[in-house]
């Protein structure tokens, strides 16, 4: 069977690293899942997930030019569906302002985390902008 990407394989997990797991396919070719490919959720510490030993469905996501293979666990399972984008706006306000209204909410919510923003830097310099003379 040809290695192609979208194609769905089996194969053995034969190394952990901090960035992934070597994968060993058919024809002794072996690919990378990356943490990141691992579950739907994040993933601290990949050896919660895999061990050394363990057969795991992949799914080809793609080959390099150099011949590396890149796999994904979570994209073999037929449950996975891409994330959905989010929607633009913010604490679910509608969208019934005008353009005015927007702005003023805007210069507000700037001079606030300005003010913020300044009261924090003090703090932290020693006091009220104390000067060196």
């Amino acid at each position: 069977m040809s290695i192609e990407v979208g194609s769905k394989l089996q194969g053995k997990v034969t190394g952990i690293t901090h960035f992934g797991a070597f994968v060993e396919l058919s024809e002794g070719t072996t690919g990378l899942v990356h943490i990141s490919e691992v579950a739907d959720n994040y993933v601290k510490d990949i050896r919660e997930h895999l061990q050394v030993g363990d057969q795991v469905e992949v799914k080809v996501i793609n080959i390099e030019k150099d011949g590396k293979i890149g796999l994904s666990i979570k994209k073999a399972k037929d449950s996975y569906r891409p994330p959905r984008k989010r929607q633009e706006r913010p604490n679910n306000r509608p969208n019934t302002e005008n353009f005015e209204q927007k702005m003023s909410r805007f210069l507000k919510d700037s001079e606030d985390r300005l003010a913020s923003l300044k009261r924090n830097t003090e703090s932290k310099r020693g006091g009220r902008g104390a000067r060196r003379g």
